[in-house]
C-alpha cells in the first residue's frame, strides 16, 4: 500500500546533478542543502563485526547488509521515493523522508531476526531523525554528484550520520519501532553470486580506506585534499576501479544460493534453488551475448566504490607502490592533526548486487575481501580511541 505523500518526500529526487570533480564540489557550499526535518537517518550495523570476520563470516556480513539496502530500496521504489544510502561493509545507513520510516524500521526489524536466525549474527537497527540532529548541534548536508555516465551519488558533508550511528550503537540504545507484524519481505533484485574478484591486470592488490576529518568544521577542504591525494596517486575514479569485466566471474555454488534465499525468505527454498542453480550455469553463456556483455560494462559503472557520508568509504586498486605513496601522504595529514585513517589491504573484492533489471537498473556494493572496510574500521576505531574527534 502506498502511503500518502509528504511535501518534503521528493526532496532527494528534486536535487540538482552536479556534473564536476569531487574535489572541487566539496569546496562549493552553495550546491550542498540541509535534509528537511522532518526526514530520519536510519542505521544497520553487524554487532560485533570484526570477531564475525575473523571467524570467516565475511562473506554472511556482507549479504547482511546488502539485504538491509535491498529492502529500503524497495519500500522507496514503491512509493515512487529516491532516497541516499551508503553501504559500509557490515551496515549502511539510509536517509529517507519521515513517511516512510516506520515501514522501513519493520522491514528491517525483520530481515534482523532473519539474519539472526539464520546466521547468528545480530544486525543492530535503529533511526533518529534529522530533526535531532540539528538540535544537538550536528552538522547534516548533501549534494548530488554524477560519478559515472549511468550512476550519480549522494555527497554528505557534516558529523551527523556519525553522530547517529554512536547513538544507535550505544548501550542504553532502545529502538523506538518493535516488529509488530511479520509479513514477506520484498527483498526482490537482492543478488551476490559473483567470485571474488582479482585486481585490474596492471594492479597487484586492493584497499579499503576509511577516513575522517579531525575537525568537522573544516570537513570539505580536508576532504578536498584526500580527493586530491587519491587522484595524484592512483589515477582518476576509473583508474582506481578495482572491478574490470575480464576479471568477473560467477561462483556457483549450492552454499553462497542457499545463504542468499535464507536473507530473502527467511528460510533456504529448494525450488527457487534449483532454478536459480540452472540460471547460474546459464550465466556464462549469457555474458557472452551482445545484452550479456552490455550488462556487465554497466556493472562496472554502478559500482558504488566511493561513498562520503561524513567520512570517505572507498575501495581501490593498484600497485604496492602507490598504496605506500598513499599512506605516507596520508600519514602527513594524519601527524598535522587534520584527519584519522584506517586501511586495510586485500589480493581480491568482493561485490554484492540490487538488480531490478538487467538494463541499467542495478546497483553493485564493494568491499576489499575478507572484511575490507570492517578491518579499515578496527584500525580507525583504534586511533580515535587515543585522539577524539572535534565534533564541535
Amino acid at each position: 500500500m502506498m502511503l500518502p505523500a509528504s511535501s518534503s518526500d521528493f526532496f532527494y529526487s528534486r536535487l540538482p546533478v552536479n556534473q564536476i570533480p569531487l574535489s572541487e564540489l566539496l569546496l562549493e557550499s552553495h550546491l550542498f542543502y540541509a535534509l528537511p526535518e522532518d526526514w530520519q537517518i536510519i542505521i544497520t550495523d553487524i554487532k560485533k563485526s570484526t570477531e564475525a570476520v575473523a571467524a570467516g563470516k565475511h562473506e554472511t556480513v556482507n549479504l547482511a547488509a546488502t539485504g538491509s539496502i535491498v529492502a529500503i530500496l524497495n519500500i522507496a521504489y514503491s512509493h515512487e521515493i529516491t532516497i541516499p544510502f551508503f553501504f559500509g561493509g557490515d551496515g549502511a545507513s539510509f536517509l529517507v523522508p519521515g513517511t516512510i520510516k516506520d515501514l522501513c524500521m519493520q522491514a528491517l526489524l525483520q530481515h534482523s531476526e532473519n539474519i539472526n536466525k539464520n546466521f547468528g549474527l545480530t544486525l543492530r537497527v535503529g533511526n533518529v531523525s534529522v530533526k535531532e540532529i540539528i538540535e544537538k548541534g550536528h552538522q547534516l548536508k548533501i549534494s548530488k554528484l554524477k560519478s559515472s555516465d549511468l550512476f550519480s551519488i549522494p555527497i554528505v558533508i557534516g558529523d551527523g550520520i556519525v553522530y547517529a550511528e554512536k547513538v544507535i550503537k550505544g548501550e542504553d540504545y532502545l529502538v523506538e519501532n518493535k516488529l509488530t507484524d511479520q509479513h514477506d519481505l520484498d527483498m526482490s533484485g537482492m543478488q551476490c553470486r559473483w567470485d571474488k574478484i582479482k585486481p585490474p591486470t596492471l594492479s597487484e592488490e586492493v584497499v579499503s580506506l576509511l577516513i575522517i576529518a579531525n575537525n568537522h568544521q573544516n570537513q570539505a577542504p580536508v576532504f578536498k585534499k584526500v580527493v586530491d591525494l587519491l587522484n595524484q596517486t592512483y589515477g582518476e575514479a576509473e583508474k582506481r576501479n578495482p572491478i574490470t569485466v575480464e576479471r568477473l566471474k560467477l561462483k556457483t555454488t549450492l552454499q553462497k544460493l542457499s545463504n542468499e534465499s535464507k536473507v530473502k525468505f527467511g528460510i533456504s527454498r529448494i525450488g527457487w534453488l534449483v532454478t536459480n542453480w540452472l540460471k547460474l550455469l546459464l550465466g556464462p553463456f549469457y555474458f557472452k551475448t551482445k545484452q550479456g556483455k552490455k550488462y556487465l560494462t554497466q556493472l562496472v559503472q554502478l559500482t558504488d566504490t566511493l561513498v562520503v557520508d561524513g567520512r570517505i568509504n572507498t575501495v581501490i586498486s593498484g600497485t604496492v607502490a602507490q598504496r605506500q605513496e598513499l599512506i605516507q601522504s596520508l600519514t602527513e595529514l594524519e601527524n598535522q592533526n587534520e584527519i584519522l585513517y584506517g586501511y586495510y589491504t586485500s589480493g581480491e573484492s568482493v561485490i554484492s548486487c540490487y538488480v531490478r533489471s538487467m538494463n541499467e537498473n542495478h546497483i553493485h556494493f564493494i568491499d576489499g575481501a575478507d572484511g575490507g572496510y570492517t578491518m579499515a574500521a578496527r584500525m580507525l576505531k583504534q586511533k580515535m580511541a587515543a585522539k577524539p574527534v572535534i565534533s564541535k
